[in-house]
């Protein structure tokens, strides 16, 4: 495929690695050949990095699957997933997931991605519903428009959440920047 292609979200095979498309611009100066810039994520080891390429370069397309799977637990050094159809039960490193691990509870729906039969890592929703274990009382007084207070999750990660969040409350929150992203109905 041509990287003039490439969008946000797009994933592709570039030298031995697996990216997905996280930005993309392009820029052209006077008569010189156009360079598509790219801010991309490897899929193997979760870095980010800028990529430059010349208008006319190719990528190779890569067909990632996602499979619908279910987060059973963490064994300290590996977190496991079944496949709800065919109970096969799969591990990934948890030092591949310290990010995920931030929004998954027992029993959590996944997607599974997977290149050519090797498994890459999980895929979560955008928002995820998740319950408030502790949350910081509500100062008398301090109603200042937006004001929030630290909150623990069920999954042990720390957010701000509006005064109103109660301990027990279940709230969204937004799995690409870890952030409260309101009530849950």
């Amino acid at each position: 495929m041509q990287v003039n292609d490439l969008r946000p979200g797009t994933t592709f095979s570039y030298e031995n690695n697996i990216y997905v498309v996280i930005e993309q611009s392009f820029t052209k100066t006077g008569r010189a050949q156009g360079h598509v810039k790219v801010k991309v994520k490897n899929l193997r080891s979760g870095a980010r990095t800028e990529i430059t390429f010349t208008g006319g370069d190719k990528v190779d397309k890569a067909l990632i699957e996602k499979k619908d799977m279910q987060y059973l637990y963490n064994d300290g050094s590996n977190c496991v997933f079944m496949n709800t159809e065919t109970y096969e039960q799969v591990e990934i490193p948890s030092s591949k997931l310290e990010w995920e691990l931030k929004f998954l509870n027992d029993g959590s729906m996944i997607k599974l991605t997977e290149y050519e039969g090797e498994v890459l890592g999980i895929s979560l929703d955008d928002k995820v519903e998740l319950e408030i274990t502790e949350a910081e009382p509500a100062v008398k007084g301090d109603t200042s428009s937006g004001a929030q207070k630290k909150a623990i999750l069920s999954t042990g990660h720390e957010i701000l959440v509006p005064l109103f969040i109660k301990e027990g409350e279940k709230v969204l929150v937004n799995t690409n920047d870890g952030k409260y992203a309101g009530r849950s109905n």
